[in-house]
């Protein structure tokens, strides 16, 4: 298994704050990385009162608008391998899907088996290009942060697990630390995960100085331009 610079208990610390909020916060603890490293598209959160999900990335392709053309022992095989790779995990996993049709979400992987049986693998949750169902009858606390819904499963089957994705712009490895909600999902590199309550703590900290002065009676422009300097001064 794996070694990583962090804990579990650092990936669920790091579920008490939105995605936002890490995207923030990784701007301070890795610049380079304020352009890219998360989704730019449109998500569908299944359930957008759930808590953000954050775990290590369990990556795969899928296809759906026709058939794999593979004999079904092999399309079986591919499922079970799949299964056996999201459970080989010491960490939470976020099950990281690409669809890989000319109009990804022809089918749904995700519905209320897929959602059971993934929780019960050890995962908080899906991203994927693709779509899913069964909106009334997904597993409890299981967020899918998607790409449309769709009531057919049509001819989905796995490609391929374990390799290099790209979801709505966000490139994602095995093994990354992956946090999500409803606003979309980020990447986050494994030096900076033990890092990010700190930053998070110092944005908190700049932004109060502006939030307070919108909210106050004695706000201006000039008032405005002091408390820009004043966070600025903060660290």
């Amino acid at each position: 298994m794996a070694s990583h610079p962090f804990t579990a208990s650092d990936l669920e610390a790091l579920r008490a704050w939105d995605t936002p909020t890490i995207c923030n916060a990784l701007e301070l603890v890795v610049p380079e990385r304020r352009g890219h490293g998360f989704t730019i598209r449109p998500m569908v959160a299944a359930d957008v009162t759930l808590k953000p999900i954050c775990g290590l990335a369990r990556t795969g392709t899928l296809r759906a608008a026709a058939p794999s053309g593979r004999p079904a022992a092999e399309d079986h095989a591919v499922r079970t391998g799949w299964y056996e790779y999201v459970a080989d995990a010491a960490m939470p996993t976020i099950v990281v899907l690409q669809d890989l049709d000319d109009t990804p979400g022809t089918g749904a992987f995700w519905g209320e088996v897929h959602t059971a049986v993934h929780k019960a693998l050890g995962a908080q949750g899906c991203v994927t290009n693709g779509s899913f169902r069964d909106l009334d009858m997904l597993a409890p606390e299981f967020q899918i942060i998607g790409g449309v819904v769709n009531p057919s499963h049509a001819y989905v089957h796995m490609v391929a697990y374990g390799q290099d994705v790209s979801i709505h712009g966000m490139a994602c490895a095995h093994d990354a630390v992956v946090h999500a909600d409803r606003h979309g999902a980020v990447v986050i590199p494994h030096e900076a995960v033990a890092k990010l309550p700190a930053a998070i703590d110092l944005c908190t900290r700049r932004e109060k100085v502006i939030l307070d002065l919108c909210a106050s009676p004695d706000f201006s422009v000039a008032r405005l331009k002091q408390a820009l300097q004043q966070s600025r001064e903060i660290h």
